[in-house]
């Protein structure tokens, strides 16, 4: 049976899937090097939208009526309003430029890995930990590749968590 921290896990998911794809509102005007390993992160960032759909698809048959049921809509918790939003106004992202776009999702991509890796503790099922450690492995791959452009770009990495 799910445990009480269930909730959190699962607005985590929900808000997760609903931010996953910042990452493409780069500036492409830079060095065809880097643009080419920008295109494979953008690649990367759909491919992480994809497994974190199969991901929370997964998390919610676990946890079985309502929540696996396609009419389902969570009713808004206190706790939801704890997990942090990937939103950012448009109008200041178009601002920031390319170093300070990639140093938001190095730390924000490094923080949500750090997160998950705790989570994999709290996990109930061997099929949804392996569709987990999957994720975090493709994720750890998203922040190697951010940190693959900022070096390419001559940028530094962000202090903090890799």
């Amino acid at each position: 049976s799910p445990t009480g921290d269930s909730w959190g896990i699962f607005t985590f998911l929900c808000a997760a899937l609903c931010n996953l794809p910042a990452l493409p509102a780069l500036n492409c005007s830079e060095e065809l090097g880097a643009g080419q390993s920008i295109q494979q992160t953008y690649d990367l960032t759909r491919y992480l939208e994809h497994q974190l759909r199969t991901l929370a698809g997964t998390y919610l048959n676990y946890l079985g009526p309502p929540f696996n049921e396609p009419d389902f809509n969570p009713p808004r918790l206190a706790r939801a309003e704890r997990v942090p939003s990937a939103t950012v106004d448009l109008d200041l992202w178009r601002g920031l430029t390319d170093n300070a776009r990639l140093a938001a999702n190095y730390r924000a991509y490094s923080r949500l890995l750090c997160y998950l890796r705790v989570l994999d503790g709290q996990v109930g099922t061997a099929e949804l930990r392996h569709r987990l450690a999957h994720f975090c492995a493709s994720l750890q791959g998203l922040v190697l590749s951010i940190g693959g452009v900022m070096s390419s770009l001559g940028y530094p990495l962000p202090a903090g968590p890799a």
